[in-house]
Formats: C-alpha cells, structure tokens, sequence
C-alpha cells in the first residue's frame, strides 16, 4: 500500500471522528436548550409538575408537586405484546388502547407510587362525627328575634359545607336592608346568604327594596391558600359580631376548636390529592406557531385569555396545554414564532373521576404527537413507557377515590371552590 493511500485513509477515518463528535456535540446541546425551556428541575415531568393551580399544602413555601418518594408492590400482569409494545411510537393510535389496558392480578412487580395506599387510607378514614359545637355570643339585653338563632344550623344550604366553612348564624329583630357586603376576611373567601321576608335564602346583596330577617356566613377555611389559622377565625368571629350588632341582631358561632377537629385531616387530604399531571411534547427542531396552533384548534382546544389553550367540556377546560417555560400563548406570538414543543396539563380535582378521562387525556396527547412529530418526554428526554404511564393513571384514580370517599366530587361545585 502506497503512502498516499495509507494518507487519504487516515484523513478519510478522522473526518468521520470528527463528523460523529460534532453529532455529539449537538445532541447535548439540544438537550441543555430543552430543559432550560422547561424552566425547572423536577426529576419527571408527569410526576413533579410546578405550576401556580397547585398548592404547597403548608410543606414548605413555593410550590408542591407529585414526589413519588416510596415504592410499594402493585398487582399488575401487563399481556406480552405490551411488554414490548412503545407506546410512544405514534402512527397507530388503536395501539395506545391496548398498551394501557393491563389486567390487574396479584403481587407482581415494583412502582413508583407517592407513598403506602394502606396507610393513606387508614391516616384520611373519615368517619361520621357530630356537627361541630356552636357558641352564643353575648348580646346586651333581650330581643324578639324574626327566626329561631338555635334552628338556622339545621338549615341546608346549597352554598356551604359546614365541614370546610367556619359558619356564623345571624338573626334580627326586625327586617333589614343590606346597604353593602361586610368586609369579614382578607385572605379567605366568604360567602353570605339572606333569609328574605318570605322565609327564603339567596345569596345576600345590596338590593334596595330587598330586606332580611337574618343571615347564614360561611368562610371558606379550607383552599389552595391553606387551612385558616384559629387568629383568622376569631378575627371572622369579632367581624361577623360587629355586623351583627349593626343590624341589630344575634349572632351564633362554630365552637372553633370543634371545626379544626373535623378540618384539620380534611385540609391535609386536600393537599394531597391536590396535584397537576404535566405531558411533555418536545419536537426535535421548531414547530411553527402557526402549524401549532392549527393542530391543537383542530382538537377542539380553545386559546384562553389566560394565555394557555384549554380543552373545553360542559363549558369547563378539561385539559390544558402551556409553553414549556409557562410564558403565555398569543395569537401575534404563535403567527411569528416557532415552538420546541409544549406540554399538556391534567389538573386531578378538576377532571371528572373516571379512568375514561384519563385515556382521553392520553389520546389527545399522542395524536399531537403524531401530528407535529413530536416526542412524549420527561425532564431527562426519556420516552414514557407504557409501564410507567399505567402506574400514573392508577395513581390519578386514587387520589380521586380519596376525594370522593370524603364527598368531594372531583370536577365538581365543592371542588372547583376548594381548588380554585
């Protein structure tokens, strides 16, 4: 072999070095520029979302996501073809089905779950108690009043759950107006409902011509700000007092001590189950806004003031899709940028309970993926598997089944006020 052979071989190998470190190289980079979008560093997408709807449950402040810190034994015999199946090689979104339909059977393998369903259940088993204890408060002299003070806790009302509002009773001596809404808390949301002169109750204003015989307020003490502290409801107490005596009323209140028995554990289930399942969908190069948004309007997704597009059922957003970096969605924006991706959110109080929801959650999020090319991800750019992803939906329904064992319809009235 001639030197210039040898020669024309040795720069031959070192230009192909040179091009697969280049490759390398920007593979690296590629991943550096995508989680830098993402904007923080939770261990995985699904499972450690940080968004703002989420509260941190008094741990610490900031914000709380799914630490899913234990493993436990599951029961869980996944069919053959779905051991090997990828369910994240989209084309053929039947598959999807098919790869997370597992039959459940006994002690199998291991999973990632937040912490021992058992113990949950047996720290949040709610059991019936008595409503808690009221207290009179001190009245100067003796008044006729228009209804029965000791009767008006016995009255259902579709405003208040005397297991989350802290209730204070109101009732005159003679009909009132109600010139303005008192100011009763600054931190906590309230609600006030008026027994007309007819003997019916509404939500109180000040309409002229619209007199009361007496008041039921609820504070919400229960919410994605925390538990009220027993200062803030003494404070409620001294102004829902004073209101009282400036319409020449008597008022009676929820024995303190006796509510935070029965919200305390409430308050801590509420933090729990209180969490946002985030889907990370990462293209590889840009997509336009444009395409973007053409793609996801035509999954029926709307564009919200809000900045975030949001998939509306009975009027409500079901699901939600964000920027990687939580910067806001706007039409001059997507008409004039490109996008690495998004991710798509599944807020678990607000969705409707069922493993229905879920899979639609999934479905619609493989068919973006098939349609813009895109890759389903975690924090780390690893594919989900199929594996894992039925581990997350049966730890959605749980959390959900706590909400419901306690009367907390997820996507309901009650929930939308407590995880609002």
């Amino acid at each position: 072999m001639s030197d210039v052979v040898l020669i024309i071989i040795i720069i031959g190998l070192a230009i192909i070095l040179a091009v697969l470190a280049y490759n390398i190289h920007q593979e690296k980079k590629y991943q550096r520029q995508v989680r830098e979008q993402f904007g923080h560093a939770d261990k995985d997408a699904l499972l450690h979302s940080k968004t703002d709807f989420v509260r941190d449950g008094g741990a610490k402040k900031g914000l709380k996501g799914m630490p899913f810190a234990h493993k436990k034994a599951v029961e869980a015999e996944v069919r053959e073809e779905e051991k090997n199946a990828d369910l994240f090689t989209v084309g053929d979104e039947d598959e999807f089905h098919k790869d997370v339909t597992v039959s459940v059977q006994e002690n199998e393998k291991e999973a990632v779950i937040e912490q021992e369903e058992a113990a949950a259940e047996a720290e949040f088993e709610f059991k019936k108690m008595a409503s808690p204890v009221l207290s009179q408060t001190k009245v100067d002299g003796k008044r006729t009043l228009l209804l029965d003070l000791e009767g008006l806790p016995k009255v259902e009302l579709p405003w208040f759950d005397p297991r989350f509002d802290y209730m204070a009773y109101i009732a005159l001596s003679e009909p009132q107006e109600l010139h303005n809404i008192p100011r009763l808390s600054s931190r906590h949301r309230f609600q006030i409902a008026g027994c007309t002169r007819d003997e019916r109750f509404q939500i109180a204003e000040p309409i002229p011509g619209v007199a009361y015989q007496g008041f039921v307020i609820g504070l919400q003490a229960i919410s994605r700000s925390g538990l009220a502290t027993v200062q803030e409801l003494e404070r409620f107490g001294e102004q829902a007092n004073q209101f009282a005596k400036d319409m020449n009323g008597s008022l009676l209140l929820t024995d303190i001590d006796a509510f935070l028995k029965v919200a305390r554990p409430l308050d801590d289930l509420c933090a729990r189950v209180d969490q946002t399942i985030a889907m990370h969908l990462v293209s590889r190069t840009n997509v336009s806004g444009l395409e973007l948004r053409s793609a996801i309007e035509e999954l029926n997704f709307e564009l919200g003031v809000d900045g975030a597009f949001h998939y509306p059922k009975d009027g409500e957003p079901l699901f939600s899709i964000i920027t990687l970096d939580n910067s806001p969605f706007t039409s001059s924006l997507l008409s004039s940028q490109a996008y690495r991706g998004f991710s798509m959110l599944f807020d678990i109080p607000h969705v409707p309970a069922g493993e229905k929801q879920f899979n639609d959650f999934m479905d619609l999020a493989v068919k973006l993926a098939s349609k813009l090319s895109l890759d389903l991800v975690n924090d780390k750019l690893e594919e989900l598997s199929t594996e894992w992803l039925v581990e997350v939906r049966r730890y959605v329904l749980a959390r959900q089944d706590e909400m419901k064992k306690v009367g907390i319809e997820p996507s309901g009235q009650l929930a939308q006020r407590l995880f609002s």
